[in-house]
């Protein structure tokens, strides 16, 4: 009879179990608890979807200290055959969130909220990123830490109620120098 295992692996007097050295047990075991964390970093980077919407890629940067404000950055895309509209933001690390809107003309640059909201096309997508649309977390209740989470939670005319975990990054993160398909930046890199 041969076999890939000893033969006192399969035979009736070897004992039931496969694993028998110290360093076997203990590589299962970090096996285990690796997959655990990999498994808690999936729940927490997946997307959202309500309706025919789905909310991707939410993060916002770290604040330093004192500071009142911060943005919020995702992807919104609609799959569905009729535009919807983002028309509430809600937190509850700040006072208030808003809609805003940031763009240069003639060489200044203006920052307003969108009282009217902000329009997801119909089989296309919206993306809220530094120095274009984005959410503005007004009166912060306290500041935010690189890599702590935080739920917010959006409202859309037509899809309804969305909540999610948003992550922070890293303050001294710059802009993003180009913006991918994905969604996804690349990043100018630290500020100095």
């Amino acid at each position: 009879m041969s076999s890939f295992l000893p033969r006192r692996a399969w035979s009736a007097s070897a004992p039931p179990y496969l694993f028998r050295s110290l360093e076997e047990k203990l590589g299962l075991v970090a096996l285990a608890i690796g997959m655990i964390f990999a498994s808690a970093q999936t729940v927490l980077a997946h997307d959202t979807t309500v309706g025919s919407l789905t909310v991707s890629q939410p993060w916002s940067r770290a604040t330093p200290g004192g500071a009142k404000v911060a943005g919020g950055y995702l992807v919104i895309r609609n799959t569905g055959d009729q535009p919807d509209r983002l028309i509430a933001a809600t937190s509850g690390i700040s006072g208030r969130t808003e809609i805003h809107e940031m763009a240069v003309k003639d060489g200044v640059m203006t920052m307003r909220p969108l009282a009217d909201g902000l329009t997801v096309p119909a089989k296309g997508e919206i993306v809220l990123k530094p120095g274009s649309y984005h959410l503005m977390f007004v009166d912060l209740k306290s500041g935010l830490q690189e890599g702590e989470p935080f739920q917010a939670q959006l409202t859309f005319e037509k899809a309804g109620s969305v909540a999610f975990l948003r992550r922070t990054r890293d303050r001294r993160q710059r802009s993003c120098r180009s913006w991918h398909v994905d969604g996804s930046c690349q990043i100018y890199g630290a500020l100095t």
